[in-house]
C-alpha cells in the first residue's frame, strides 16, 4: 500500500479516509452558508456547508468570540478525546477549556473545518449537486475563499467582530487574510509559523507532494472516491506526508532520535528499513486512513498560492491594512517557515513588536508540541483583545 516491505502486513485503507455522511457527528455542527459561495476564480461554489466545534458560552452580543484555524490535516477538533466523529484527540487540547489560555469560562471558542477539507466541511469527497462526490469537478479554491467561507459562518453565529483570530502553519496563513480582508472583523490576530506570501521553497515543497499523489494510479484524475476500499491513492497520499513530515520535524531531532539505526528486527541490506523510515511509514500509514487525498492536493494549492499581496499593491501595502492588536511568532528550529519570515511579516504589521520565538528541537511542528509556550502567547494575546461588551444577559448557550 504504501511501499512498505511485504513482509510487513498493513490494514486496508477505506478508498478516502475522510469523513463520510453518516460517520458519527462527535462534537460538530453544520451550517450551511450563501450558495453558492463566491470565489476568487469567478465560479461559484454550490450547496457549502461548514463543519465546526465549539467551547464555552457566546455572549448575547457575539463578542467574546475567539476563532481557532487548524493546519493542512487538522480539523475543528482542537480539544477532547478521540472518540466516535473524531479518528485523533484535540490538536490544542491543552490550551482550551476553563482556566486555561484559552479560558472557556470567558471566551466563546470557535474551530471551523477549512472549506476544502474531509472531516465534515465541503471539500473533494462531499457529495456535488448530482449527488456523487465532487472529485475532479471540485474548483481551486485560494485561501481567500476559505476566509470569506469563514466569514459566511460568522454571520451565521451571529459574530459580527472576532475578540482574536488565531492560527498556525495554513491557519495562520488564514488569520493573516482575516487581518488583512476584513481588519473591522478582527479584533485581534495571533499568526505562528507562517508567511506573509508562500515562498519558492514552500511552493516547491507543496509541489512535489502534489505530484506524489496525483501520479498515484490510483488517483483515477481525482475520481477515486466511488472505487473499492483499498484501490484509493494510498501510495501518493502516503508519500506526499512522508515528504511533508520531513518539513515538519528539524534534522538535528530527526538525528537525535532515529540516528542511522535499522528498525528493530529489520535488516536495511535485506529489504527492511531504518528507524526514521518506519517512523515516517508510521505517519503516513496513520494519515491514509483519517483523511481525504483530493482535500490534500486542494489545501496544498490554495497554500502554495498564498499571497496577502496580491492585487493589493504588494506584500507591505496590504498589512498596512491591519490595524489592530497582533502577535506574530516563529519556532526556532523551522526548516519550512523559516523564523525570518515571522520577522518579516512582525515588522509590516502595524499593531505588532518583534516577532516572538518559541524555543523548540522540533522544526515546524513546535507550534503544536510547545503548548506552554504558544498559551504564554494566547494570553497575551487576549489580554490585549477588545473586552466582550457587557450586556444585561451576558451569555447565551
Amino acid at each position: 500500500m504504501n511501499g512498505a516491505p511485504p513482509h510487513r502486513a498493513l490494514p486496508l485503507a477505506p478508498v478516502s479516509g475522510g469523513r463520510r455522511e453518516g460517520d458519527p457527528p462527535g462534537r460538530r455542527r453544520w451550517a450551511a452558508i450563501e450558495d453558492p459561495l463566491p470565489l476568487e476564480s469567478g465560479t461559484g461554489l454550490p450547496g457549502v456547508r461548514l463543519a465546526y466545534e465549539t467551547w464555552g458560552q457566546r455572549a448575547a452580543d457575539g463578542s467574546n468570540a475567539v476563532l481557532v484555524l487548524h493546519a493542512l490535516t487538522g480539523d475543528s477538533h482542537v480539544a477532547g478525546p478521540a472518540g466516535p466523529g473524531h479518528p485523533t484527540p484535540g490538536w490544542w487540547d491543552a490550551l482550551v477549556g476553563p482556566g486555561r489560555a484559552l479560558d472557556t469560562d470567558r471566551w466563546f471558542v470557535v474551530a471551523p473545518n477549512v472549506l476544502g477539507g474531509c472531516r465534515g466541511s465541503t471539500g473533494p469527497s462531499s457529495p456535488g449537486p448530482d449527488g456523487t462526490p465532487w472529485g475532479s469537478r471540485f474548483p481551486y479554491l485560494s485561501v481567500r475563499d476559505q476566509v470569506r467561507a469563514e466569514a459566511a459562518l460568522a454571520d451565521v453565529l451571529g459574530i459580527g467582530r472576532w475578540a482574536a483570530v488565531i492560527g498556525g502553519s495554513m491557519g495562520g496563513m488564514r488569520a493573516l487574510e482575516w487581518a488583512v480582508s476584513r481588519p473591522e472583523r478582527t479584533g485581534s490576530l495571533l499568526v505562528l509559523a507562517a508567511p506573509a506570501a508562500s515562498s519558492a521553497d514552500q511552493i516547491a515543497w507543496g509541489s512535489v507532494q502534489i505530484g506524489a499523489i496525483r501520479s498515484d494510479p490510483g488517483w483515477r484524475g481525482g475520481d477515486y472516491h466511488r472505487a473499492s476500499s483499498g484501490e484509493g491513492p494510498h501510495r501518493g497520499l502516503g508519500q506526499a506526508r512522508r515528504i511533508a513530515h520531513i518539513t515538519y520535524r528539524s534534522a538535528p531531532e530527526l538525528d537525535s532520535r532515529f540516528g542511522g539505526g535499522a528498525q528493530p528486527g529489520e535488516e536495511p541490506a535485506h529489504g527492511g528499513r531504518y528507524r526514521v523510515e518506519s517512523y515516517l511509514d508510521h505517519h503516513a500509514d496513520k494519515l491514509v486512513h483519517r483523511f481525504d487525498a483530493g482535500s490534500y492536493v486542494t489545501l496544498t494549492e490554495a497554500m502554495n498560492g498564498h499571497d496577502v499581496g496580491r492585487g493589493r499593491g504588494g506584500i507591505a501595502r496590504a498589512l498596512g491594512r491591519a490595524e489592530l492588536p497582533a502577535l506574530v511568532a516563529g519556532v526556532d528550529s523551522d526548516r519550512l517557515y523559516p523564523l525570518a519570515q515571522q520577522e518579516r511579516l512582525a515588522a509590516l504589521l502595524p499593531g505588532a513588536d518583534a516577532a516572538r520565538t518559541i524555543a523548540s528541537p522540533c522544526g515546524h511542528d513546535g507550534f503544536l508540541i510547545e503548548t506552554d509556550q504558544v498559551g504564554t502567547l494566547v494570553r497575551e494575546l487576549l489580554a490585549r483583545a477588545p473586552l466582550p461588551r457587557q450586556t444585561s444577559s451576558p451569555y447565551v448557550t
